[in-house]
């Protein structure tokens, strides 16, 4: 077997609180230093959020993806892919504002609104150094993140016509079915990348059987138009992530999806995680995806035509 996996790893996103990990980047310099140690760790695409610096709240505030994104680019050739989900308390047109600035060859969506409950965490963690960490949290139990149908289609239609490509985030059989909807009217076109996640409550499962059941209906529904990643939370994120490549797909890493780097150890850096999967990758004879892997395998636009 020589196929090639592309890791795409999650540097911070919007779902942990810096009160949960010392380790978890939250300026634009701390950004920019784990998206490249984990590009040279060995992934492939960095996808990235920013965060306020000040308390490390989530923010699509252009001006603080303007800090690190020149600097992620000029030292490495690693796919940058930004979110449009940017965190579940944001409006449609915040969320965008990042992607429509920057044109970036990949982009993060979301194929539908869903509860989202990051309120189990406070099982876990019980002291928060910022006012908005707890209400954050525990304010996820009656909220819902909104991406209906035109709300999807405006995020297809706008990024599109900068040549930005999806990363497209399935958090459940029906995510499938809507994407399906969208490909049959043209605003989704082949090849794209079908980002599996596990272990959300709120969405599908984190057991083996339900990898089977969205790999199964994945290629039912699509055939060979699409690539397929998985995007395992919290304690599964290897073990989804070797279930994936053993069946053919690409995985995602990142502190955006776990804090951990084994059971009780929190992860010191993204790169951490990229080196634990690139070895289980490699032990089973698979072949790690570069930057431009990536880009062929994808069919994106190419570094030079993003606006940073």
């Amino acid at each position: 077997m020589s196929r090639k996996v592309i890791i795409t790893c999650a540097v911070t996103g919007a779902i942990h609180t810096p009160s949960m990990s010392r380790y978890l980047p939250v300026t634009p310099a701390q950004i920019a230093e784990s998206a490249i140690g984990a590009a040279e760790a060995g992934a492939a695409i960095v996808h990235l959020h920013a965060r306020n610096p000040e308390d490390g709240s989530p923010s699509q505030d252009p001006a603080l993806f303007r800090q690190f994104l020149p600097q992620i680019k000029a030292a490495s050739n690693v796919v940058i892919n930004l979110t449009t989900g940017g965190a579940p308390t944001m409006s449609l047109q915040d969320r965008l504002r990042p992607a429509h600035e920057f044109k970036p060859e990949v982009a993060s969506l979301n194929m539908g609104s869903m509860n989202m409950g990051l309120y189990p965490m406070l099982n876990r963690f019980k002291a928060f150094e910022h006012a908005w960490e707890e209400p954050y949290l525990s304010g996820s139990h009656d909220r819902i993140f909104k991406n209906t149908f035109t709300d999807i289609a405006h995020i297809l239609q706008s990024c599109s016509d900068n040549g930005t490509r999806f990363e497209i985030e399935c958090y459940d059989i029906g995510h499938l079915y809507t994407a399906a909807h969208f490909i049959e009217r043209g605003l989704i076109k082949p090849p794209f990348l079908i980002q599996s996640v596990f272990g959300i409550l709120g969405g599908i499962g984190a057991h083996p059987e339900d990898v089977l059941h969205m790999r199964r209906t994945a290629d039912r529904l699509f055939g060979d138009a699409y690539r397929w990643s998985v995007l395992p939370a919290g304690r599964s994120q290897m073990t989804i992530g070797a279930q994936s490549a053993a069946m053919g797909g690409h995985v995602r890493v990142g502190l955006e999806d776990s804090l951990w780097n084994g059971p009780g150890e929190l992860a010191r850096t993204n790169a951490e995680q990229v080196r634990r999967m690139r070895s289980i990758l490699e032990g089973m004879s698979l072949v790690v995806a570069t930057p431009d892997d990536a880009r062929e395998i994808l069919q994106l636009k190419g570094g030079q035509d993003v606006a940073f």
